[in-house]
């Protein structure tokens, strides 16, 4: 007899969902997260990958603990393609000048293929990044796999223009 999983109450694990978000994407890119993933888990073994599902990209993180802020980078797939986005991009040494963006602290690189996470100007950047991290690594272990969001993306909320004081305070 089939087991009906429609009538279960448990949600699918966090590798089944994240197989059903990759799978939205072009295909060219569902092998390249997949493949950039066993590339960042062997390098970062310990740390969590928090996954954010928008309504228009694929974000994993890469970090210490739950919060994606404190990441040390985070692969992003798009219309436009596969980037890797380094946290403290900013304060990353870059002799080669590969890192692109002029956000406040983040810095990317647009990855066309997996092995670009083995080149050693790549390598020396993941290793320039491990050691910003604030938040000490755990040694031993594996990190988890957590699904921070998978609904999507409501309106941004606008802010309001600040009205005039009249009483001149």
């Amino acid at each position: 007899m089939r087991h009906d999983n429609t009538t279960d109450q448990t949600p699918p694990s966090a590798e089944l969902q994240l197989a059903g978000l990759i799978a939205k994407l072009e295909p060219k890119n569902q092998k390249l997260i997949k493949s950039m993933r066993r590339v960042l888990r062997k390098r970062l073994p310990t740390v969590n990958e928090l996954v954010y599902d928008y309504t228009k990209s694929l974000v994993i993180s890469y970090s210490p603990n739950e919060r994606g802020s404190d990441g040390i980078v985070a692969m992003s797939a798009d219309a436009n393609g596969v980037r890797l986005f380094f946290t403290h991009g900013v304060s990353l040494p870059d002799p080669h000048g590969i890192l692109l963006g002029d956000g406040r602290q983040t810095r990317y690189i647009r990855i066309e293929a997996s092995k670009v996470l083995l080149r050693p100007e790549v390598e020396s950047l993941l290793t320039a990044a491990i050691s910003k991290v604030t938040i000490p690594l755990t040694r031993s272990g594996r990190g988890e796999l957590i699904i921070k969001s998978s609904k999507q993306r409501t309106k941004s909320r606008s802010v309001k223009p600040k009205r005039p004081n009249i009483n001149g305070g």
